[in-house]
């Protein structure tokens, strides 16, 4: 599979900061690693500040730095747009490089809204038709012990599976001196760490387990109301917390719980889920390990560490030798790959814009139990 002309697929990265760094990683390494997707050119990234995001181009390695998304995804040496810019600008993005004929990747949350991500749902299955692929960047998907996790979910291997718990800690912002930036923003990130840590966990609830969450009761906090922005002391219009009760269509009940205000906490997502046969845990400080109890066993019984670093582990063998373990940076590049993938296969990758839609749904729901002091709101999903 090549881009238009028969040349490699040409790359259009919006965003050079955080995210466009670690998707900027991932296609200068893709082809090394999966040499059998199709090949890219990195083409184009793109970023508001012209100095800035010409620096950035030369040190990721890509051909031409550009200040206006709209004339890179207008290229014609452009076939993939991967959007790595904050939520308020996702739809808009992702809509016009639908309609120019692109296949696309958009960073979670798919949007702001739920009315956005619909939008953008019904653009896709549009595209498609077309030939287009679209997917969403949530690269958890991507940890090799979390896709075991989710193989050993499925063939039954901890029982039916009754209750999840699940966190994701960070301690960026306990310092009441910490800045301002767009992320503590309302109009841009469209929610606090609900949108940007709870997105991954709600997501990984339903894909580990293979279900839609139905129903939510949450409640949100905001620790610190002001911080320091550009010109003076400015008001915090998102959460800095949150917590929730979620309800499964098969009964599973997930309790979940989002910090950036978790002292000590660097970037600690937890899952833990109980089957009425065992147990399965992971904790993304320790990326390699899985914890898994099958069954409940004799007087000695415990679960075992296993650590997902055989080339028959999900995704393992393209990388290094066995036991030589993998980090987070690697996730965006098997994410590169799948999506290439896809789009050699003519097939539909996954996460879709409809998975971000039904996590969209269930933070939405959350947020709207919370202005009802956590009272419970229904989950309704169109999709399948």
């Amino acid at each position: 599979m090549t881009g238009r002309h028969g040349k490699p697929l040409g790359v259009a990265v919006v965003g050079y900061s955080f995210m466009g760094k670690a998707h900027s990683n991932a296609w200068r390494n893709v082809g090394a690693f999966f040499p059998d997707t199709p090949a890219v050119r990195q083409q184009v990234l793109v970023g508001r500040d012209a100095a800035a995001v010409k620096a950035a181009a030369t040190r990721y390695g890509w051909a031409d730095p550009e200040t206006d998304w709209r004339a890179a995804i207008a290229r014609d040496d452009v076939d993939v747009v991967d959007i790595c810019t904050p939520g308020d600008t996702h739809a808009e993005i992702t809509l016009a490089a639908l309609e120019a004929g692109k296949h696309v990747l958009v960073e979670k949350p798919v949007a702001n809204t739920v009315e956005e991500a619909e939008r953008m749902v019904a653009a896709a299955d549009a595209a498609r038709q077309r030939g287009q692929r679209t997917m969403v960047g949530f690269n958890y998907r991507r940890v090799p012990a979390l896709e075991l996790a989710r193989r050993l979910i499925a063939e039954g291997r901890i029982g039916s599976v009754r209750q999840v718990r699940a966190s994701y800690l960070q301690d960026w912002l306990t310092d009441p001196a910490a800045p301002m930036t767009w992320r503590l923003r309302k109009e841009s990130a469209g929610s606090g760490v609900l949108g940007d840590l709870g997105s991954h966990v709600v997501d990984q609830v339903q894909h580990l387990l293979g279900d839609r969450v139905v129903s939510a009761a949450g409640h949100l906090r905001t620790f610190v109301p002001t911080r320091p922005g550009p010109n003076g002391p400015e008001r915090v219009t998102v959460d800095d917390a949150a917590w929730a009760t979620l309800e499964t269509t098969n009964g599973v009940v997930a309790s979940v719980e989002v910090s950036r205000m978790a002292t000590g906490r660097k970037n600690a997502l937890a899952l833990e889920v109980y089957g009425d046969h065992g147990s399965i845990t992971f904790d993304l400080e320790r990326l390699n390990e899985l914890q898994v109890l099958e069954g409940p066993g004799g007087e000695a019984a415990g679960a075992r560490r296993v650590v997902v670093t055989e080339p028959h582990h999900p995704w393992v063998g393209a990388w290094w030798p066995p036991g030589h373990v993998l980090g987070w940076d690697h996730t965006f590049t098997i994410q590169a790959a799948e999506l290439l993938t896809a789009i050699a296969s003519d097939t539909d990758p996954a996460p879709s814009f409809a998975d971000g839609l039904a996590v969209q749904k269930v933070l939405g729901a959350i947020e709207e139990s919370a202005g009802q002091r956590g009272g419970r709101v229904d989950v309704v999903h169109t999709q399948p």
